[in-house]
C-alpha cells in the first residue's frame, strides 16, 4: 500500500494543473488523425525539459492514457482510426454514427475506456513483480504464435466471408513485406522510391479508411449529400452507463485481453482492440449483430485498448525493457532526467514512480469526465453536409499521412492504398483484416527469423517452436480459432441455404 502516501502528490496545485492539461491535449491529439499515442508522448517530451522527474512523467502519462482513447472519436464519427488500437471501434461505432447514434458511441467508448484503463493501472500497481517474471517468459517462438493467432481472426473479422476476409489478409501480409528485411537487409518490392522505407502503418491506416469514404461522398453528388441529414439522437448518461453494465461480458472479455496483450513486449495494443472484439464476437449471443452498430463491439474494442496501457509500462518500470513503441518514448524521459528504470526504481525512486503511476490511476477518471462531456457536442460532426465532411477529411487525410514522417511519399502510399480499397470494398472486401495483417506481418516474420536462428543454433526448429507449456497452449489456441471460423462459416452457408429454400417454398 505505500502507493497511497504519494497520492497527495498529484494533487498539488502544479501538477493537477499539467495532469489536466495532458488529458485535454491528449483527447484532442488523438482524435486527429494521423497523431498516435508514440507521436503525441513525444511532440510533448521538449515540454517536460525544465520540470521535475514525476511532473514530467505526469503529463506524459497523461496525454498517452488519453489520446488512446481520444483516438475513439475520429474512429466512431469519421471512420478514421485515430491510431492502430482504435480500428476495431471503426467496424460498429461509425455505424452507430451514421444512425444518429453518435453521442451514445462516444459515452461508451469512454466509459468502456476508462473501466479498462483503470483495471491495467490497477494490474500495475498491484501484481509488477508477479507480471515482469511472467512478461520475460515469451520469447521469440511464443511471439510468432501470438502474431499467427492474431493471422487467424483476419477470416472473420468485419467481412462479408472468411474467404474474401482471408484474401484481404494476405494482401496485407504482402504489403508489411515490402522495404529492407530488417534481419537481412534484402530489398524487397520497392518499386517506387516512396517504398524504400516500408509501408508506415499510420499513412496505410488513414489511406485504407478514410479515402474510400472520400471518393463515395464526392460521387454521391451534392444533390444527394444534401439530402442526407443525420439526426443526432440526445443520449442521456444514465443510459450509457446502464448499457455498459449490462454488457459485462464484452466489458470483461476485452479488460482481460486488453490486460494480457499490453503485457507481452513488442505487441502493442494495435492488436489488443481487434483480437478482444473477435472473441467478444465468438463468445456472444448476438455475434451476427456485429458490424452493424452493435454496442458489444464498442465496448470490448475500447477497453482492450486502454485496459494495455497499465500492463505495458510493467516491462518498462522493473526491466527498463519498453513493452510497446509509446513505452519506449516513455523511457527516453525518464533517462532524459537521470532515472534508470529497473528492478530497484521503486526504492531509489519511489517518489517518481509512484506519483506518475498514480497520476495514471487520476488520468483515466478525468479521461471519461471530459469525454463524456464532449460527446453530445462531438456527435454534431454527423449533422455537417457530405460535401463539406469530405474535403475535411481529405484534408485531414493528407495531414496525417504527412507528419508522420513529413514526407509526401508517406501521402502518395496513402491515397494508392486508399483508392485501391475503394475498389476492393465495391468486392465486399474490408480495410480492418487487411490492415491487421500489414500489423501482424512484420511481428510474425521478424520473430519466425530469431526463433530460426535460435534454433539452428540449439535444439532444432521443431522442437523450438513446438515443445513447451506456453508455446503448446498457444498453439491450441490458434486451431482452435481456425476451427471455429470454419464452423462458423459452414453454419452461415446452412442458414443461407436454408432461407433460400424457405422462401422458395413460399414462393411456390
Amino acid at each position: 500500500m505505500e502507493f497511497l502516501g504519494y497520492f497527495g502528490e498529484v494533487f498539488t496545485p502544479f501538477s493537477f494543473g499539467l495532469l489536466l492539461i495532458g488529458t485535454i491535449g491528449g483527447l484532442i491529439l488523438g482524435a486527429t488523425p494521423g497523431l498516435s499515442p508514440t507521436m503525441a508522448v513525444a511532440l510533448l517530451i521538449p515540454f517536460t525539459f525544465r520540470l521535475e522527474a514525476a511532473q514530467g512523467l505526469i503529463l506524459l502519462g497523461a496525454a498517452y492514457t488519453s489520446t488512446v482513447a481520444g483516438g475513439a472519436v475520429s474512429a466512431i464519427l469519421l471512420k478514421i482510426p485515430g491510431a492502430p488500437a482504435n480500428i476495431a471501434t471503426t467496424l460498429d461505432g461509425h455505424t452507430m454514427a451514421k444512425k444518429g447514434q453518435g453521442a451514445r458511441a462516444l459515452q461508451l467508448s469512454f466509459l468502456a475506456s476508462a473501466v479498462g484503463g483503470v483495471f491495467g493501472v490497477l494490474l500495475l500497481i498491484f501484481l509488477t513483480p508477479v507480471l515482469a517474471t511472467w512478461a520475460l517468459a515469451f520469447g521469440p517462438s511464443h511471439l510468432f504464435w501470438l502474431a499467427i493467432l492474431g493471422v487467424t481472426i483476419i477470416g472473420t473479422l468485419d467481412s462479408s466471408s472468411v474467404v474474401k476476409g482471408l484474401l484481404a489478409g494476405c494482401i496485407g501480409l504482402w504489403l508489411a513485406t515490402i522495404g529492407f528485411d530488417d534481419i537481412m537487409g534484402a530489398q524487397r518490392f520497392i518499386f517506387h522510391p516512396s517504398l524504400s522505407g516500408g509501408i508506415n502503418v499510420i499513412p496505410a491506416l488513414i489511406g485504407l479508411f478514410a479515402i474510400p469514404q472520400v471518393i463515395t461522398m464526392f460521387s454521391n453528388g451534392r444533390t444527394q449529400a444534401s439530402a442526407e441529414v443525420i439526426k443526432v439522437e440526445p443520449s442521456p448518461i444514465g443510459d450509457a452507463i446502464r448499457e455498459i453494465f449490462r454488457r459485462s461480458r464484452s466489458l470483461t472479455i476485452g479488460t482481460l485481453t486488453g490486460s494480457v496483450i499490453g503485457l507481452i513486449p513488442g505487441v502493442g495494443g494495435q492488436i489488443a482492440g481487434l483480437v478482444a472484439y473477435d472473441q467478444s464476437k465468438k463468445f456472444s449471443p448476438e455475434r451476427d449483430k456485429f458490424g452493424t452498430g452493435h454496442s458489444e463491439g464498442i465496448i470490448a474494442a475500447e477497453s482492450a485498448n486502454n485496459a494495455m496501457v497499465g500492463p505495458s509500462l510493467v516491462p518498462l518500470l522493473t526491466l527498463s525493457i519498453p513493452g510497446s513503441p509509446t513505452a519506449a518514448v516513455l523511457l527516453g524521459g525518464l533517462l532524459i532526467h537521470g532515472i534508470f528504470p529497473g528492478s530497484d526504481l521503486f526504492d531509489n525512486h519511489p517518489e517518481v514512480a509512484w506519483t506518475f503511476i498514480n497520476s495514471m490511476l487520476i488520468g483515466q477518471i478525468l479521461m471519461c469526465i471530459f469525454g463524456l462531456y464532449i460527446a453530445g457536442l462531438a456527435a454534431r460532426v454527423a449533422q455537417v453536409p457530405q460535401s463539406v465532411m469530405a474535403a475535411t477529411v481529405l484534408g485531414l487525410a493528407v495531414f496525417g499521412s504527412y507528419s508522420v514522417q513529413n514526407s509526401m511519399g508517406d501521402v502518395y502510399v496513402m491515397m494508392t492504398l486508399g483508392t485501391g480499397m475503394y475498389f476492393l470494398e465495391r468486392f465486399g472486401f474490408s480495410a480492418a483484416p487487411l490492415v491487421l495483417g500489414l500489423i501482424l506481418g512484420p511481428i510474425a516474420e521478424a520473430n519466425f527469423i530469431q526463433g530460426s536462428m535460435i534454433a539452428n543454433a540449439t535444439s532444432g526448429i521443431g522442437q523450438y517452436f513446438f515443445t513447451g507449456p506456453l508455446n503448446v497452449t498457444l498453439l491450441m489456441i490458434v486451431l482452435a480459432s481456425v476451427a471455429y471460423s470454419v464452423w462458423m462459416e459452414m453454419r452461415n452457408k446452412r442458414y443461407v441455404t436454408k432461407d433460400d429454400a424457405v422462401s422458395k417454398e413460399e414462393a411456390l
